[in-house]
């Protein structure tokens, strides 16, 4: 496969990726904002938004104040932001659309059709019609993935695509987990308090994980045991531990496609091997904050040598 090839499926995989975090997170801060609380509690909900996406630079360079008109604005529809939804959505069309021949047409249809759908809904300004879009962004996304795993045949252009939604999906699980344990309570709210336990409660609703958290702690809402099932539960999908296994399946399945192991291949081996022995004890000892900023580091890292070994 030539490498501008992988590149489109990778990226393709990413954008869509982030549409659905971003639908995710928005959705969120609806649910924080509206919470009553102290005054400021709204505006801190919306930051956390922002801080979630990781465009925290960006948004302050942009004038831009943290309120529910502009937070929406800029991570659902703003021209200048190229990690909006919109432009998610646009730049995941315009990748799988250079690379439409490797794509089965259910999985173009299905990207395309999540493209026209941002034409026909528009710009909803009323709270409960810009839930609605919200929840059409997850329900694109979840076509998409489903149209990639039902139809696809399991090549080189299938674990491109598939290893850029783990990518991606690392990295938004681990900036989600630290805007809340990091920066998200006030400094005069109690932990473990109400508020406390809702904003749990609402994260784990975000990354749809609130039954299985149910499932296998069987008691009420917990931060280190929030934080256990989001870092290292291997049957949690979106758990920063399950999100490499998932990145070292896809790189092995190239390896033995192309008869090669590179760097990339080691890297990641080396990261998951990292969650064998690992407490979430231990983590909260040392510092959740510090080990999630590590683990971005890395996983910026691994993405660098995947694209230096296979997308150039």
């Amino acid at each position: 496969m030539l490498s501008r090839t992988a590149d489109s499926l990778y990226w393709t995989g990413r954008y869509m990726e982030r549409a659905d975090f971003l639908a995710r997170i928005l959705e969120a801060a609806v649910r924080l904002a509206a919470l009553p609380a102290k005054d400021g509690a709204a505006a801190t909900a919306w930051a956390s938004a922002i801080a979630s996406a990781g465009v925290s630079k960006a948004f302050a360079a942009s004038g831009r104040t943290p309120n529910e008109k502009s937070v929406r604005e800029y991570l659902a529809f703003a021209p200048d932001n190229p990690s909006s939804i919109r432009a998610c959505i646009t730049a995941a069309r315009t990748n799988a659309r250079s690379v439409r021949t490797a794509l089965t047409i259910e999985l173009w249809e299905a990207i395309n059709g999540a493209w026209n759908g941002l034409s026909e809904l528009g710009e909803p300004t009323k709270r409960d019609d810009f839930v609605r879009y919200l929840e059409w962004v997850k329900t694109i996304s979840l076509n998409v993935e489903g149209a990639s795993s039902r139809t696809m045949l399991r090549n080189d252009a299938y674990w491109f695509l598939r290893l850029g939604g783990a990518i991606e999906r690392a990295d938004n699980t681990a900036r989600l987990l630290d805007v809340k344990y990091h920066l998200l309570l006030p400094a005069d709210e109690r932990v473990g308090g109400q508020l406390d336990y809702f904003q749990w409660t609402t994260l784990l609703r975000e990354v749809s994980a609130l039954t299985a958290y149910r499932w296998v702690y069987r008691e009420s809402v917990r931060p280190w045991l929030v934080a256990d099932l989001m870092v290292l539960n291997r049957q949690m999908p979106r758990s920063l531990a399950s999100c490499q296994g998932m990145i070292v399946s896809y790189l092995e399945r190239l390896a033995t496609d192309y008869g090669r192991r590179g760097p990339s291949q080691r890297l990641a081996s080396s990261r998951l091997a990292q969650f064998n022995d690992a407490k979430i004890e231990d983590i909260f000892q040392s510092g959740l904050h510090e080990y999630i900023l590590g683990f971005l580091k890395e996983n910026n890292g691994l993405a660098a040598a995947i694209h230096d070994q296979y997308l150039v």
